[in-house]
């Protein structure tokens, strides 16, 4: 099993079915959203406590799969 698949989940029932970190209600985009303004992964490790670097590194690795794809010029 990958590490986005084991740390990477998406539950229509949870954050509207956004994905999330290992099934919290800690979404991918609050992760990356705290790393965008300048947050260290220790700063984001302190701001979520529940989160491990290892979770910081799989939103990085998910968001980097989701935009590697190819898209239709207008």
């Amino acid at each position: 099993m990958s590490e986005i698949s084991t740390r990477i989940t998406v539950d229509p029932e949870q954050c509207g079915g956004r994905p999330c970190v290992r099934g919290m209600r800690i979404r991918v985009a609050d992760v990356l959203s705290l790393l965008a303004n300048g947050l260290s992964f220790e700063q984001v490790l302190e701001e979520l406590p529940d989160l491990e670097a290892a979770d910081i590194a799989a939103c990085l690795l998910f968001a980097s799969r989701r935009l590697d794809h190819p898209t239709l010029a207008a």
